[in-house]
Protein backbone atom coordinates (compact mmCIF):
# COMPACT_ATOMS: atom_id res chain seq x y z
CA UNK A 1 0.00 0.00 0.00
CA UNK A 2 2.92 2.08 0.21
CA UNK A 3 4.34 1.66 -2.84
CA UNK A 4 0.64 2.90 -4.10
CA UNK A 5 0.71 5.77 -1.87
CA UNK A 6 3.60 6.73 -3.62
CA UNK A 7 2.04 6.53 -7.13
CA UNK A 8 -0.62 8.44 -5.93
CA UNK A 9 1.18 11.08 -5.04
CA UNK A 10 3.17 11.78 -8.38
CA UNK A 11 0.23 10.69 -10.28
CA UNK A 12 -1.87 13.89 -8.09
CA UNK A 13 -4.67 11.30 -7.59
CA UNK A 14 -5.92 13.50 -3.83
CA UNK A 15 -8.43 10.89 -3.65
CA UNK A 16 -6.86 7.78 -4.03
CA UNK A 17 -4.04 9.26 -1.69
CA UNK A 18 -6.84 9.91 0.97
CA UNK A 19 -7.80 6.98 0.62
CA UNK A 20 -4.53 4.87 1.54
CA UNK A 21 -3.59 7.34 3.98
CA UNK A 22 -6.69 6.43 6.16
CA UNK A 23 -5.76 3.16 5.73
CA UNK A 24 -2.25 2.94 6.50
CA UNK A 25 -3.68 4.93 9.47
CA UNK A 26 -6.04 2.62 10.80
CA UNK A 27 -3.82 -0.45 10.18
CA UNK A 28 -0.59 1.87 12.15
CA UNK A 29 -3.32 2.06 14.96
CA UNK A 30 -4.59 -1.56 14.83
CA UNK A 31 -1.05 -2.31 15.38
CA UNK A 32 -0.61 -0.48 18.67
CA UNK A 33 -3.77 -2.68 20.19
CA UNK A 34 -3.88 -6.24 21.54
CA UNK A 35 -5.37 -7.24 18.05
CA UNK A 36 -3.05 -5.96 15.42
CA UNK A 37 -3.77 -6.89 11.59
CA UNK A 38 -1.66 -9.64 10.64
CA UNK A 39 -3.71 -11.61 8.31
CA UNK A 40 -5.47 -10.77 4.57
CA UNK A 41 -8.67 -12.23 6.10
CA UNK A 42 -7.97 -9.03 9.02
CA UNK A 43 -6.70 -6.71 6.64
CA UNK A 44 -10.47 -7.42 4.26
CA UNK A 45 -12.32 -6.99 7.28
CA UNK A 46 -10.38 -3.13 7.63
CA UNK A 47 -11.51 -2.66 3.97
CA UNK A 48 -15.04 -3.88 4.14
CA UNK A 49 -15.49 -1.31 7.64
CA UNK A 50 -14.65 1.23 5.47
CA UNK A 51 -16.13 0.58 2.60
CA UNK A 52 -19.58 -0.07 4.53
CA UNK A 53 -18.90 3.87 6.21
CA UNK A 54 -18.06 5.31 3.42
CA UNK A 55 -21.68 4.23 1.91
CA UNK A 56 -23.35 5.14 4.52
CA UNK A 57 -22.14 8.89 4.38
CA UNK A 58 -23.06 8.96 0.87
CA UNK A 59 -26.26 7.80 1.73
CA UNK A 60 -26.58 10.34 4.23
CA UNK A 61 -25.23 13.06 1.42
CA UNK A 62 -27.48 11.71 -1.21
CA UNK A 63 -30.42 12.16 1.19
CA UNK A 64 -28.72 15.84 2.21
CA UNK A 65 -28.95 17.00 -1.74
CA UNK A 66 -25.25 17.43 -1.57
CA UNK A 67 -23.61 15.62 -4.36
CA UNK A 68 -20.25 16.70 -4.50
CA UNK A 69 -19.52 15.13 -1.33
CA UNK A 70 -21.67 11.92 -2.24
CA UNK A 71 -19.43 11.29 -5.46
CA UNK A 72 -16.50 12.05 -3.16
CA UNK A 73 -17.43 9.12 -1.18
CA UNK A 74 -18.47 6.96 -4.18
CA UNK A 75 -14.92 7.41 -5.47
CA UNK A 76 -13.43 6.67 -2.31
CA UNK A 77 -16.06 3.20 -2.22
CA UNK A 78 -14.05 2.65 -5.77
CA UNK A 79 -10.90 2.76 -4.80
CA UNK A 80 -11.70 0.88 -1.14
CA UNK A 81 -13.17 -2.08 -3.56
CA UNK A 82 -10.28 -2.63 -5.80
CA UNK A 83 -8.08 -3.02 -3.13
CA UNK A 84 -10.57 -5.39 -1.14
CA UNK A 85 -10.87 -7.25 -4.37
CA UNK A 86 -7.37 -8.06 -4.24
CA UNK A 87 -7.23 -10.39 -1.15
CA UNK A 88 -7.67 -13.68 -2.02
CA UNK A 89 -9.55 -15.53 -0.01
CA UNK A 90 -10.95 -19.16 -0.36
CA UNK A 91 -14.10 -19.85 -2.64
CA UNK A 92 -16.78 -20.92 -1.79
CA UNK A 93 -16.70 -24.07 -3.70
CA UNK A 94 -13.92 -25.30 -1.86
CA UNK A 95 -15.38 -24.29 1.42
CA UNK A 96 -18.64 -26.22 0.41
CA UNK A 97 -16.26 -29.40 -0.56
CA UNK A 98 -13.96 -29.37 2.75
CA UNK A 99 -16.83 -29.07 5.41
CA UNK A 100 -18.92 -32.03 3.41
CA UNK A 101 -15.71 -34.15 3.78
CA UNK A 102 -15.93 -32.84 7.33
CA UNK A 103 -19.14 -33.41 8.34
CA UNK A 104 -18.93 -36.77 6.23
CA UNK A 105 -15.53 -38.09 8.74
CA UNK A 106 -17.42 -36.44 11.65
CA UNK A 107 -20.39 -38.57 11.11
CA UNK A 108 -18.51 -42.13 10.00
CA UNK A 109 -16.24 -41.46 13.39
CA UNK A 110 -19.85 -41.74 15.44
CA UNK A 111 -19.08 -37.81 16.56
CA UNK A 112 -21.74 -35.44 17.05
CA UNK A 113 -22.58 -33.53 14.72
CA UNK A 114 -23.33 -29.96 15.03
CA UNK A 115 -22.72 -26.60 13.90
CA UNK A 116 -20.49 -25.70 17.10
CA UNK A 117 -18.09 -28.82 16.52
CA UNK A 118 -18.45 -28.87 13.12
CA UNK A 119 -16.75 -24.91 13.23
CA UNK A 120 -14.62 -26.70 16.05
CA UNK A 121 -12.91 -29.22 13.78
CA UNK A 122 -12.71 -27.18 11.15
CA UNK A 123 -11.35 -23.94 12.42
CA UNK A 124 -9.18 -24.74 15.01
CA UNK A 125 -5.95 -25.70 15.24
CA UNK A 126 -4.53 -28.72 13.26
CA UNK A 127 -8.08 -28.00 11.40
CA UNK A 128 -8.70 -28.12 7.55
CA UNK A 129 -9.12 -24.01 7.76
CA UNK A 130 -5.96 -23.18 9.92
CA UNK A 131 -3.78 -20.52 8.81
CA UNK A 132 -5.82 -20.15 5.18
CA UNK A 133 -7.38 -16.86 3.91
CA UNK A 134 -11.25 -17.55 4.43
CA UNK A 135 -13.60 -16.12 6.30
CA UNK A 136 -15.11 -17.72 9.40
CA UNK A 137 -18.66 -16.29 8.66
CA UNK A 138 -18.84 -17.52 5.56
CA UNK A 139 -17.58 -21.17 6.77
CA UNK A 140 -20.05 -20.72 9.33
CA UNK A 141 -23.25 -20.52 6.60
CA UNK A 142 -22.06 -23.34 4.52
CA UNK A 143 -22.31 -25.20 7.73
CA UNK A 144 -25.53 -24.40 8.67
CA UNK A 145 -26.72 -24.99 5.11
CA UNK A 146 -25.15 -28.03 5.26
CA UNK A 147 -26.89 -29.63 8.82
Amino acid sequence: MRGDMKEAMKAKDSNRLNVLRALLAEYTNAAKTSSPIKTNIQLLALLRKRTAASRAAAAEFSAANRTDLKDKEEAQIAVLEEYAGGVEIIGEEEITRIVSDAIGKMRTEGQKVDTGTVLKCLLAPGGAFEGKPVEKGEVARVVKGMI
